[in-house]
C-alpha cells in the first residue's frame, strides 16, 4: 500500500511538473521562434504605439471609416475579454429586432442598395475582425463622401484589401477592417491611390 501511494505521488509530481510547466514553456519558446507575431497576437503598430490587432475587431465608428460587423462582446460590444455572441436564434424577438434596427440605420446611410446581412448580425465571437468584400462595397459611398475621395478610389482599396478563400476552398473572401481602415489613413494622408 504504501509503495503504490509513493509511486503515485512520484507520478502526480512528474506529470505536474512535466505537463503544467516543461511542455507550456517549450511551446510557448517554439512560438516565440517560429511564428512570434502571430503568437504576440498580431498587434498593428505605426509610429512604435499600437493601434489593434489584426485579429481582433475594434468598433469604428467614424463616418470616414469603414465599421466592422456589430459585436455582442462583452457590455458595449468589442470586449476581447468576454468574447461571445448574444445567443439569440433567428426567431428570437430581440434578435429581430435588433437586426432590423440595424437594416433601417444601414438603408438610410446607402438608400436603395441591399445592406449585406454581414453588416446586420454579429458573429459568434463578436470580434470577428473581416467583413465581406459586399460588405465593404455598401459602406465606401459613405466613406467616399466623408474623406472627399471619389467611390473608385476606395473600391479599388477594396478589392486591394480583399483575401480571397484559404487554398482556393475554405472559407470565403473577407476584408480586414483594420488592414483596410489603415491603408485609408495612409492613402488620405499621402493625397494619391
Amino acid at each position: 500500500m504504501r509503495k503504490n501511494l509513493i509511486t503515485s505521488l512520484i507520478y502526480t509530481l512528474v506529470t505536474a511538473l512535466v505537463l503544467g510547466i516543461v511542455y507550456p514553456l517549450a511551446m510557448t519558446a517554439l512560438a516565440q521562434a517560429l511564428f512570434r507575431d502571430k503568437a504576440n497576437g498580431q498587434l498593428v503598430l505605426r509610429n512604435g504605439v499600437v493601434r489593434g490587432s489584426r485579429i481582433l475587431a475594434q468598433n469604428f465608428t467614424g463616418a470616414g471609416y469603414f465599421h466592422p460587423r456589430p459585436s455582442a462582446a462583452g457590455t458595449g460590444g468589442y470586449d476581447a475579454t468576454s468574447s461571445g455572441g448574444s445567443n439569440y436564434g433567428p426567431t428570437n424577438s430581440k434578435y429581430i429586432d435588433r437586426v432590423q434596427a440595424g437594416a433601417a440605420a444601414l438603408e438610410k446611410e446607402n438608400p436603395g442598395s441591399p445592406v449585406p446581412i454581414d453588416l446586420v448580425t454579429a458573429s459568434g465571437s463578436g470580434l470577428d475582425p473581416d467583413i465581406t468584400p459586399a460588405g465593404a462595397e455598401f459602406q465606401a459611398p459613405r466613406v467616399a463622401r466623408a474623406r472627399g475621395l471619389s467611390e473608385e478610389q476606395i473600391r479599388q482599396l477594396i478589392a486591394r484589401h480583399t483575401e480571397s478563400r484559404q487554398f482556393d476552398v475554405l472559407g470565403e473572401p473577407r476584408v480586414n477592417v483594420m488592414d483596410l481602415n489603415l491603408a485609408l489613413d495612409e492613402l488620405t494622408a499621402s493625397g494619391k491611390p
